[in-house]
């Protein structure tokens, strides 16, 4: 029994990987709600120009959801999305260009020059307007 749910944890926890600056920025967001239910969702919908668009929010966890930590932070995939995110890293980027969340994702065969878009090998997801 605890193998079996050590090996389910192990799984789930490299899903996604957060840089040292991505997990200081969202565990600033979340301590300033005071909510412990709150997490990180990060998701995937249909569209942006290349058929896949990424998105983030501060949400509780939902009964379908993936949840796993990284270094106290509280993450939360859908079910859907975790199949286009795993592998992905998130990154929070402060440059004189401005400031905010980047994905690197190892499942997108081709993104937008906004990077808020990708295509990945299947080709599933609609096209639409970009950012």
């Amino acid at each position: 029994m605890y193998l079996v749910v050590a090996i389910c944890i192990e799984e789930v926890s490299t899903m996604v990987t957060m840089t040292p600056s991505a997990v200081e920025k969202v565990s600033s967001l979340l301590q300033a709600k005071d909510n412990d239910q709150l997490a990180l969702r990060i998701f995937i919908k249909s569209g942006g120009c290349s058929g896949f668009s990424y998105g983030m929010a501060l949400d509780e966890k939902k009964d379908n959801d993936q949840a796993f930590d990284i270094d106290g932070v509280k993450i939360v995939i859908d079910e859907m999305s975790s199949q286009y995110l795993d592998g992905a890293t998130v990154d929070y980027v402060d440059s004189m260009m401005g400031a905010g969340f980047k994905i690197e994702n190892p499942n997108a065969t081709s993104t937008c020059g906004c990077g808020s878009s990708f295509k990945t090998a299947d080709g599933a997801g609609k096209p639409g307007a970009c950012c």
